[in-house]
């Protein structure tokens, strides 16, 4: 897999006095959030890391109006749930929270201000809503996050034949893999993939649910057979399309209410006593 057109914008690559420029500039830090987890017999289990961090450096070097440079992946998350699959290594809530809290102080002290946390794995999307929030609060810098195939959710149903969106190892998945390095494909293995029907409550109530009650046998949720190199293509870029757009929203990067500074109570964000103001009808 090669990174053609993406180095400038790959953490890893700059020299510090490269980053110290970039933060100069307000430059926005993306790290892509992901995991290291079970993705059926076909599939490598650093498939949701690859994702992410081909879609967030497409993204921010697509997206040349805004500076943006990215992290590596954080390359686990939760995902408790895929374990007895095996191939599987995650973290509990308080340790995702503490090393996103760790990234977070730590480019703070390199002088950037502003993160949006890129994430590429389900199982982070709860935990990852919260430290957000968290992270805001703390460190009163925009601290934003958005899941990859939530940005461009009717984009992507409208590429994908066998499902309406992205699920696990599936269409989706399966088809990036084949546009971004087709070797690490199991071709063989993918008539096998198929999972039996989801075990699992669907509704408006949450609990947990390992993988073994959500897709039984194999770990696969969706259709492997229909991915092609060519769908993965355009849902990278419409992906990446999307991202940039999140990327230039300027409402998303404005500083946090400081909900917590003493005396905060009873004045608006700007400062106005809230007590002043009138509703008229």
């Amino acid at each position: 897999m090669t990174d053609t057109g993406t180095d400038a914008v790959r953490w890893e690559r700059r020299t510090a006095p490269e980053l110290r420029a970039l933060a100069e500039r307000d430059a926005l830090v993306v790290l892509p959030v992901a995991s290291l987890e079970q993705h059926g017999p076909h599939l490598p289990v650093w498939t949701d890391s690859m994702i992410g961090h081909a879609c967030a450096l497409r993204a921010a070097a697509e997206a040349t109006d805004v500076p943006a440079i990215v992290l590596p992946p954080m390359w686990t998350g939760m995902s408790e749930h895929h374990l007895p699959f095996g191939g599987t290594i995650s973290l509990d809530y308080a340790t995702f929270h503490g090393v996103l809290r760790c990234v977070c102080r730590s480019i703070r002290a390199g002088g950037f201000k502003r993160l949006l946390l890129l994430n590429s794995h389900g199982g982070n999307i709860d935990p990852l809503a919260v430290s957000a929030r968290e992270l805001c609060v703390e460190f009163a810098m925009p601290v934003a996050t958005t899941t990859v195939f939530h940005v461009a959710r009717e984009e992507i149903g409208a590429l994908l034949d066998t499902q309406p969106g992205v699920q696990h190892a599936c269409e989706a998945e399966t088809s990036f893999w084949l546009h971004l390095d087709a070797a690490q494909v199991r071709r063989d293995q993918i008539a096998h993939a198929l999972s039996p029907g989801d075990s699992s409550v669907a509704g408006p109530v949450s609990r947990f649910w390992s993988f073994t009650e959500r897709a039984p046998l194999t770990g696969v949720i969706g259709d492997p057979r229909a991915a092609t190199a060519e769908k993965g293509e355009k849902l990278l870029a419409a992906v990446a399309k999307a991202l940039a757009a999140v990327m230039r929203n300027q409402r998303l990067w404005s500083t946090p209410d400081a909900v917590w500074t003493p005396g905060r109570v009873w004045q608006g964000h700007d400062g106005r006593p809230i007590s002043d103001r009138q509703v008229r009808t």
